[in-house]
């Protein structure tokens, strides 16, 4: 965990107690603050009695205190906290602010802040398997899932390697990485924002916060990134921006199993422009990009069997990131791609994905948006309406030949049918997992 005594005899309210927010609430305890905590659900309310004040901020009187931490995934646009907190004047920050407050009382370290739509929970654990490889010490926290305050803290000449979603960024004020990059911005969590413009303006706060003598890497692929780049570039001193689309490591991502398509070689490139700004060598990083596994939901290799290749990439919750899947398997030379998608949808067409409907053999729509997705693809490949998970994999399956890939890539959100897309993924491993076993028992009975 870490401690700091930043915080020592302040007053801080922290809403919303899943990991963030208990994190939050143990550092500003062991760090010496009074803290006043609250969630709607009684369960974490009760492992803290005697420990902290449990009220509602909402309601409560917060005057006077030094900051509400929320969780990220409270919409201040729609909350009655951010009214609340604006009328005591409080600042509403998040667990990232909390860390860049505590920085300075950290043995010497650096930052590296990665944020953009699609990528980056690829692009955080490859910069952390490249700086393991060279024996760096690292640790890796946001919006991957693992809160950074309740982590070991570093010894010196450490790194700490933050996933940032627009919603953390939104919280925070004062971090100043040493390394920023954007990989790209497509429109996402419009509900959260007045129009596309504003969320483009939260990504562009994390490189508003920097030195312009710390280093900031962007991506290559849309107008907003690149303007972004063109804005901090101005700003900085001359060599700080760097902007990168892979190219020169195009010939080398063969050797990378776990990295495939052409988002892929751009995660990369910006991964190894952020370790080559903290210092890291060729000769260093280059073999550790072959010895990379890739994460679980995100273009996750389950299974092959009999010559077809399947593929989990249920992260892909938008058209944007589902897209890459799509042209990360082009036809060989036909099309070759059994492709599983559909559940809660985030607009009305496929947006993005329209290019790669020709690597498309045949479409298995489920969920909400099964209907509008077989009729979208209608025109273009052959499509089942297959409604449910286990029905689209079945009928994948009896379709792929050797070559094929089949893949769940549902460029959509998951909770019409499932929890999660973690749940999603999981039960795609299961079924494939389960009918692949089944089917020399099918084929010995014929």
């Amino acid at each position: 965990m870490i401690v700091s005594p930043a915080f020592a005899g302040k007053r801080y309210a922290v809403l919303g107690l899943a990991r963030s927010g208990l994190a939050a609430v143990e550092t500003l305890v062991a760090s010496g603050a009074r803290v006043m905590a609250w969630d709607n659900r009684e369960e974490p309310r009760q492992a803290l009695i005697g420990r902290v004040e449990l009220a509602d901020p909402v309601t409560a009187d917060i005057t006077g205190y030094d900051g509400v931490v929320v969780s990220p995934g409270i919409p201040l646009n729609r909350h009655p906290i951010a009214e609340a907190a604006a009328q005591a004047g409080v600042p509403v920050i998040g667990d990232i602010e909390l860390f860049a407050l505590a920085r300075p009382a950290l043995p010497p370290h650096r930052v590296v802040g990665i944020t953009g739509t699609n990528g980056k929970s690829t692009t955080t654990s490859l910069v952390q398997h490249l700086l393991k490889s060279a024996a760096m010490p690292v640790r890796i926290g946001g919006n991957i899932g693992l809160p950074i305050l309740g982590q070991e803290q570093l010894p010196a000449g450490g790194v700490y390697v933050l996933e940032l979603s627009s919603y953390q960024i939104d919280l925070t004020r004062s971090l100043d990485c040493d390394v920023a990059a954007l990989l790209n911005i497509t429109p996402d969590h419009l509900d959260r924002y007045d129009g596309f413009a504003a969320y483009v303006a939260s990504k562009a706060r994390l490189f508003a916060m920097q030195d312009r003598e710390h280093q900031a890497v962007f991506g290559v692929g849309d107008d907003e990134t690149a303007a972004i780049a063109g804005i901090q570039a101005a700003r900085r001193v001359p060599g700080r921006v760097r902007q990168v689309d892979g190219a020169e490591l195009a010939e080398l991502q063969k050797d990378w199993p776990s990295l495939q398509g052409p988002h892929n070689l751009q995660n990369a490139a910006v991964a190894v422009a952020i370790v080559e700004a903290l210092g890291l060598r060729q000769s260093q990083w280059r073999p550790a990009l072959r010895t990379f596994r890739g994460l679980p939901h995100r273009m996750e290799r389950v299974a092959e069997a009999r010559g077809v290749l399947y593929i989990n990439d249920s992260k892909a919750t938008n058209p944007a990131s589902a897209a890459p899947a799509l042209a990360a398997f082009p036809p060989n030379p036909n099309p070759r791609i059994r492709w599983i998608l559909g559940g809660l949808p985030k607009g009305e067409d496929l947006g993005e994905c329209a290019p790669y409907f020709g690597n498309v053999a045949s479409a298995y729509t489920i969920g909400d948006a099964g209907p509008l997705f077989a009729d979208l693809l209608a025109p273009y490949t052959e499509v089942h309406r297959s409604e449910m998970m286990a029905e689209a994999i079945r009928q994948a399956m009896a379709d792929a030949r050797p070559g094929d890939v089949v893949m769940l890539s549902p460029a959509c959100a998951s909770f019409d049918q499932f929890r999660d897309f973690e749940a999603r993924g999981n039960a795609f491993r299961q079924i494939v997992e389960a009918l692949i076993e089944a089917e020399p028992v099918a084929e010995s009975r014929d």
